[in-house]
């Protein structure tokens, strides 16, 4: 409900009536006043809030960017790189985004608060100011008015003159006072209107343009993190894949130690304990020992140092080896053997009786060697029968499953891919099976394949040809990647590149249709590198390298036409790989290190500046510069224009530097586009200050 207008010919009466209706414009001056006290303590609460919100991104920021992966072995995958830059990719863009936040919090004190507290302490102040002097000139006239008014009419005409002289000088001070109170209380409720809400709206307006380029930058982030995911479900794949090879060495491990010998290791090594015989008796001292056949040589370390001397490793050249006789000594599992080094005869005890014949076996012993060696799955032959084998699964694959969802990931039933197997590679008929019949469904078929490629005697890609295509699949320059495997193809063996041709032509026909069956390159990467590729030696080391090996095929999948049309002009030897001090030809993923978008510099040190140099509205920041933190125009945007214009293109938000014609002409034209783009409303308008003529 609207108050009515205070008159000043009121003050000179000074009715009841009036003091009602300035009363009743006291009691809005105090709500109002009220009210900023509120808007400044909650306002002090919120950027308080938003700069402890931001110091604990920051926090979270530093600690992310602390935090360094560490891989096992020598080299990583691309996807690898990207995830070991991941952290610091969301550092940077999460100071990105709080640079911008502190930004606005910095100026929010002097967009609201500041604001705010002057038209309290001012404008609010000052008519309270008045209305103090209003009222104490008030009771100081109606006091006389009241004692002159008893004055006696028989006093003298001098001092009845002087009293109403005195009398007219309190009316006109008091009145004076009455319209100096009435017009500023009533300016002070119409200045009100938009010395408040001013100061509120460009605190919104720097907040939202905060938000808008928070959502900017999620725009730039949305292509990272689709890549990132993607490198993070491909390494996910590598992992599983690896975890299983690693789980079938564990296994064997646990059956046969002595079967997973690393390559260029001693013939036999572990630990023995020999007699030493002293002065005051016998003792058995503990030593780590390595024999290598071919040399005779006995290196053995001892395990236990005597206090005041270093002892290092002893190498004995072995002469024979023979097995003690139990009944000789009183201990268990003890052989003999002499060097040429050390006279006479040493003695030795291992840790079992298995271990002593393993010891004994290793260095020709005398005593018969019991160990009986570890039975292995019969093992297939890459022969025309295989070949036949290959072909029927992959036709009837084609015609009946190529679109099945998960392809090759789905695994059949091992007593049906048992039967599958025997059935097809009986010798009495080998190949009289006939896939079509209903007992044979689609991954009982894929995981025959697969079962048949695992288990050849030799890989498809060969033992010999392993380690050259894992070191090109390492190499970080992506030419010379598929350059060396090119090369590397035609140096299989001619049935072994035919078997491989003729895979790699099935896997590429089913990454055809990989919107139905989900099978991308990558993914039949995962599935086909330990199947096709295969080290000769079991041990983690060659594990960890089978994520290379599934980029061998991958690279094998993609490249197809190119590597199947021909060899390589130089096919004799692969090409010769860059130094390593080179740059990566295929750079890890970012987004930290983007071209920034062109923003539109809202806040400068003062409008009337701003708007004579209207280059400094439109600039990019170098990366790595931070945003320098200087004090907003106080005063809002004026709206949007009202007037109905033709309908017209929207133009762009980001203004495109070096175009004059798109730069606003003043910040407050700047901020007017910002809220009709965000408002999605057509037209055009340059807003200006009062008295603006430029």
């Amino acid at each position: 409900m609207g108050h009515p207008p205070l008159e000043f010919s009121d003050c000179y009466l000074d009715s009841p009536d009036f003091r009602e209706r300035l009363k009743c414009y006291e009691q809005e001056l105090e709500r109002t006043n009220k009210f900023i006290k509120d808007v400044i303590k909650d306002g002090n609460a919120l950027i308080s809030a938003m700069r402890n919100y931001s110091s604990a991104v920051q926090k979270f920021s530093q600690t992310l960017q602390s935090f360094q992966f560490d891989f096992i072995g020598d080299t990583l995958t691309d996807d690898e790189i990207n995830i070991a830059e991941s952290f610091k990719e969301f550092a940077e863009l999460l100071n990105e985004v709080e640079n911008e936040r502190m930004m606005m919090v910095h100026n929010a004190s002097d967009l609201l608060i500041k604001p705010l507290e002057n038209f309290r302490k001012e404008q609010i102040g000052f008519t309270k100011e008045r209305k103090k002097k209003f009222e104490k000139d008030g009771e100081r006239f109606y006091s006389l008015l009241d004692r002159h008014l008893h004055l006696s009419s028989k006093k003298k005409e001098s001092q009845l003159q002087e009293a109403d002289l005195q009398v007219d000088k309190e009316r006109h001070n008091f009145f004076e006072s009455s319209l100096d109170y009435v017009y500023q209380i009533q300016e002070v409720q119409e200045s009100k209107k938009f010395n408040i809400v001013e100061p509120v709206l460009a605190f919104l307006h720097s907040l939202f343009i905060s938000n808008s380029l928070t959502v900017e930058l999620t725009q730039d982030f949305l292509p990272y993190k689709q890549q990132l995911q993607l490198s993070l479900q491909n390494t996910r794949n590598h992992f599983s894949s690896t975890r299983e090879e690693m789980e079938e060495l564990k296994k064997r491990m646990k059956e046969a130690p002595q079967t997973c010998k690393l390559p260029g290791q001693p013939t036999i090594e572990g630990y023995l304990y020999t007699q030493e015989k002293w002065a005051l008796g016998i003792s058995w001292v503990k030593y780590y020992c390595q024999y290598e056949k071919e040399t005779k040589t006995l290196t053995m370390t001892p395990m236990e140092q005597k206090p005041g001397a270093k002892q290092g490793p002893l190498d004995l050249t072995l002469k024979y080896c023979v097995r003690r006789k139990t009944e000789s000594i009183d201990k268990r599992f003890c052989f003999d053997i002499e060097t040429n080094e050390r006279p006479g005869t040493i003695t030795l005890q291992a840790l079992s009786e298995a271990n002593r014949r393993l010891w004994m076996e290793a260095m020709d012993g005398k005593e018969p060697i019991y160990h009986s060696p570890i039975t292995k799955q019969e093992e297939m032959e890459l022969n025309e029968v295989g070949f036949k084998f290959v072909r029927k699964c992959i036709n009837v694959i084609e015609s009946k499953g190529i679109k099945t969802e998960g392809l090759y990931r789905t695994v059949g039933s091992n007593i049906q891919v048992q039967k599958l197997l025997n059935a097809f590679f009986d010798p009495k008929c080998p190949g009289d099976v006939d896939f079509h019949d209903s007992d044979w469904d689609i991954k009982t078929i894929t995981s025959s394949l697969k079962f048949y490629l695992r288990n050849l005697s030799e890989p498809v890609m060969t033992y010999r040809l392993h380690k050259e295509l894992v070191s090109a699949a390492k190499s970080d320059n992506l030419d010379y990647r598929l350059g060396a495997i090119h090369s590397l193809v035609y140096k299989l063996p001619e049935k072994n590149r035919e078997m491989l041709e003729l895979l790699i032509r099935h896997l590429v026909n089913v990454c055809e249709y990989s919107k139905e069956n989900l099978m991308t390159p990558s993914n039949m990467g995962v599935i086909f590198g330990p199947t096709l590729m295969r080290a000769q030696e079991d041990t983690v080391a060659a594990m960890m390298n089978i994520k290379f090996q599934n980029i061998v095929v991958e690279i094998l999948i993609e490249h197809f036409v190119k590597i199947y049309s021909g060899p390589p002009e130089e096919s004799a030897a692969p090409p010769v790989p860059p130094p390593r001090v080179t740059a990566r030809r295929h750079k890890p993923i970012t987004i930290s290190k983007r071209l920034l978008r062109e923003r539109t510099v809202f806040y400068t040190s003062s409008l009337d500046e701003s708007e004579g140099d209207s280059d400094s509205f439109s600039k990019v920041r170098p990366p790595g510069d931070k945003p320098t933190i200087i004090r907003p125009p106080v005063r809002p945007p004026d709206p949007p224009c009202r007037v109905a214009a033709p309908q017209k293109p929207e133009p762009k938000p980001d203004i495109v530097a070096g175009n004059a014609g798109e730069i606003p002409s003043s910040v407050v034209a700047s901020r007017t586009r910002f809220f009709e783009t965000a408002s999605r409303k057509t037209g055009s308008s340059q807003g200006r200050l009062p008295g603006d003529e430029s």
